[in-house]
């Protein structure tokens, strides 16, 4: 049986969601920098890289001054401003990366999923299904949110769906194992580098 043709998805490493941002992760900025890494390890084994990015323009609800941190948060990656773009520590391989997918204009998005093409308004999966995708590699931020909802979707989509948990940070460190343990059973495949 051939092998599928492999896509990573790089998830949400934005400034607001590393330290100092107004979401901040814990360890978020050491992923950027293991997963900007990791791309370019990678760089000559063909995989097709993309990105996802929280987009807000004006998301409702999702945003509040008083957020639950389940359904509400505060302000963050919104569009134009610096909390939205990549981490600097990303940036190394920006140019490994073929297509940015913005989420969130004017609500919730978690999965990668949900997005579409800065540049032709594509979704990410009419995106995938272009080049013959049939596996996806997930990481970023965060475990527990983007990033799993991410892999949810991509099974949904019919992807083979991979996670690399220490290309990944969680909102909640204590529950990624629990995370990672319902993904597993989802069907997500659990990968280390």
């Amino acid at each position: 049986m051939a092998e599928l043709r492999r896509a990573v998805i790089v998830v949400d490493c934005q400034n607001d969601f590393c330290e100092g941002g107004s979401l901040a992760v814990a360890g978020g900025a050491r992923v950027a920098v293991a997963v900007a890494d990791w791309l370019r390890s990678k760089e000559n084994d063909d995989a097709l890289i993309v990105a996802t990015l929280d987009h807000h323009i004006d998301p409702g609800e999702h945003f509040s001054l008083q957020p639950d941190y389940v359904d509400s948060w505060p302000h963050h990656c919104v569009a134009g401003t610096v909390g939205a773009a990549l981490h600097e520590n990303l940036l190394s391989a920006i140019n490994l990366i073929s297509a940015f997918f913005e989420k969130g204009n004017h609500g919730a998005a978690y999965s990668g999923f949900e997005g579409r093409s800065s540049d032709d308004g594509r979704t990410l999966t009419e995106y995938l299904r272009a080049y013959d995708i049939g596996r996806v590699d997930v990481v970023g931020l965060a475990t527990d949110y983007c990033v799993a909802a991410t892999c949810r979707s991509g099974l949904a989509e019919g992807f083979d769906v991979h996670i690399v948990p220490s290309l990944c940070a969680a909102v909640h460190p204590e529950n990624e194992s629990d995370v990672l343990r319902d993904l597993a059973e989802a069907g997500v495949l659990i990968d280390q580098v």
